[in-house]
């Protein structure tokens, strides 16, 4: 079966190339490329690019494997001589879908494995998460074809059952993150006022936290408009508990008690909150698929003249923002593993301001005082060739970001992109129907994803009540915050 998925690769070399192009361009030499026109990057932040650049390649790739387009187009490149098939079924669908996420899920695991206990670029196994990119994206393909081997009934299983419990993993985690960031954000703003008394700063919280107040309020009007008719009772319901929700965690943010246990929390959190929760639900509402006669809960289905185009832009704009989340959320790993934010660390020496200030000058000064070291006899003769070997490295690594400690969590960053390949499936996959598709599916349009993201936001909202309110409920556990 895995056999009869590579012919098209034997037989269209193009499409090899092709591959190879576009893995090419998920290495960190190309990211490099990139930000040496836009300036100085990390060695940390090019391999999150190329990361992300897999992730979504791979997104994209299962979204257009949804649909048997891609495998009459294949078999069209082939003059049809070349007839795809997976022994009794269809390399294409709701199995090729999880069958392509769970084998970029499982090279994420595998990574994760293999980096643990990795806490710097000097490390040995540092190589495998920034580099060697050739053989990984090799490997990926190869597991991408190794799992056209596996019986249908194992993705039965795992995308009825594990996939989908991992998928509301990292849903849950992204809800913990965005809460994270509101508090954040109001915190960095205060103390840059309270530091700076800058002016500046003010205006800028007050305007944020004013400015997305109206975006609440405003996509809050156009939801009554538009997708809260007569007969639309869900979307009714949905959007009056959204609004009802953030006006009363706004009044919970300034109230007196939870103002004496957490003088921090105020409107900007609850604000930030608000427009994303807002955001979630309108999304929920207008990709609804709407099953009434004049199309009343949802007028945007009626204008999809251009169906094919909207759909692409649609899920590649999907995809992009699942990327993206992902990276944000796997840096972040919430303290599993990673750097502690705001832990002292003593400076590597050869991160010393002397180093980009003056890194000749600091060489000769090291050269000089190894030179007379062993004149002396205090050292070997061998230790000159060894500070040699170490400039050379200070040179190759100037943009290196993690030499005394890592930006984040090897390990867990990888078990995030597990979650997340496991959440572009379920997306893909659930409630789907291959009988109302054309040559490109949908992506999100189903009464599931709508509720998804309406749960969703409740629940962000339940944690954000929960960070206000558990000050008080656990006084002994938040005694230094």
């Amino acid at each position: 079966m895995g056999a009869l998925l590579s012919l098209p690769l034997l037989a269209v070399p193009s499409l090899g190339t092709i591959l190879g192009f576009a893995g090419s361009c998920c290495g960190a030499a190309a990211c490099s490329a990139l930000c040496s026109a836009c300036g100085q990057c990390g060695n940390s932040v090019l391999t999150r690019i190329a990361y992300a650049l897999i992730l979504l390649i791979n997104s994209i790739l299962s979204w257009i494997m949804l649909t048997k387009w891609a495998i009459e187009k294949l078999q069209h490149l082939t003059f049809n001589y070349v007839k795809i098939s997976c022994g009794n079924g269809d390399c294409y669908g709701w199995l090729a879908v999880h069958r392509i996420n769970f084998a970029l899920g499982l090279f994420h695991l595998m990574l994760a494995g293999l980096l643990l206990g990795v806490n710097s670029s000097k490390h040995p196994r540092a190589k495998i998460q920034n580099g060697f990119w050739g053989p990984k994206i090799i490997a990926w393909l190869g597991l991408i074809v190794l799992t056209f081997f596996i019986p249908d009934e194992f993705f039965v299983f795992w995308g009825n059952y594990i996939s989908f419990i991992c998928a509301m993993l990292f849903l849950i985690l992204g809800l913990i993150l965005l809460v994270d960031l509101a508090h954040h954000w109001a915190e960095y703003c205060l103390a840059q006022i309270e530091d700076t008394d800058s002016r500046t700063w003010r205006i800028i919280l007050i305007g944020s936290t004013l400015g997305m107040y109206l975006a609440s309020l405003a996509m809050t009007i156009i939801q009554y408009i538009f997708f809260a008719g007569s007969g639309c009772s869900m979307n009714q319901a949905a959007i009056t508990i959204n609004l009802l929700l953030w006006i009363t965690v706004s009044a919970i943010s300034v109230h007196p008690t939870v103002q004496e246990y957490n003088p921090k929390a105020g409107l900007a959190q609850a604000a930030m909150v608000a427009i994303y929760c807002t955001y979630l639900t309108m999304s929920a509402v207008s990709m609804e698929p709407d099953e009434t006669e004049d199309r009343r809960c949802n007028p945007l289905v009626l204008g999809q003249g251009t169906r094919t185009t909207t759909i692409i832009l649609g899920a590649i704009a999907t995809m992009l923002t699942v990327a993206y989340t992902t990276t944000r959320a796997a840096t972040q790993s919430l303290g599993l593993g990673g750097s502690a934010r705001g832990q002292i660390q003593l400076p590597d020496e050869d991160e010393h301001d002397l180093v980009t200030q003056q890194p000749s000058l600091r060489r000769e000064m090291r050269a000089e005082a190894l030179r007379r070291a062993v004149e002396e006899g205090s050292l070997p003769a061998d230790a000159l060739l060894s500070d040699d070997d170490e400039s050379d490295a200070g040179d190759r690594t100037a943009n290196d970001d993690e030499r005394s400690s890592t930006q984040y969590s090897y390990a867990m960053f990888h078990i995030v992109f597990f979650l997340a390949t496991a959440w572009v499936a379920t997306l893909l996959t659930m409630d789907w129907d291959d009988k109302k598709q054309g040559d490109f599916a949908t992506v999100g349009r189903t009464l599931w994803a709508s509720w998804v993201k309406i749960v969703s936001s409740w629940v962000c909202y339940g944690l954000y009540t929960w960070t206000l309110v558990a000050p008080i409920v656990l006084p002994d556990r938040f005694d230094g915050y």
